[in-house]
């Protein structure tokens, strides 16, 4: 689970973040998000309707498996981003982890929340550790 810091708090950001932010979709899920300059760090908000799965274990399972995700990536948001994750297919439940994890990370690149030096900086270490071998 992200820190409170980085949680939603209240309707009115969200309401910001739909009608002003940019949208990347895919065919599970949707990322829309936009930069706050008002803030130091990013926030993250998933949105899991009762259209994608009626059982909200279910529909928290997939929230808190999305949460770790952009959890275990953070360091790569260099911006104070507004972003929300809007989830529309029930194929994200039974979705393994590093699959799910894959494509929140092409979508985050994508968008260009995920900072593109990181990973040019360590492809280039990667190939001096090589050379070195």
């Amino acid at each position: 689970m992200i820190t409170r810091s980085h949680r939603f708090h209240g309707h009115g950001s969200l309401r910001y973040l739909y009608t002003r932010g940019k949208t990347i979709r895919a065919n599970q899920l949707t990322v829309r998000y936009i930069i706050n300059t008002r803030r130091d760090t990013y926030r993250l908000a998933v949105v899991v309707s009762k259209k994608v799965h009626k059982s909200a274990i279910v529909r928290n399972r997939i929230r808190r498996r999305l949460y770790e995700i952009v959890r275990n990536n953070q360091d790569r948001i260099t911006e104070p981003y507004d972003i929300a994750l809007i989830i529309f297919s029930p194929i994200i439940a039974e979705m393994e982890q590093p699959k799910l994890e894959t494509l929140i990370i092409d979508l985050f690149s994508r968008s260009e929340i995920f900072d593109k030096l990181t990973d040019k900086n360590t492809a280039t270490h990667d190939k001096i550790d090589k050379k070195e071998v």
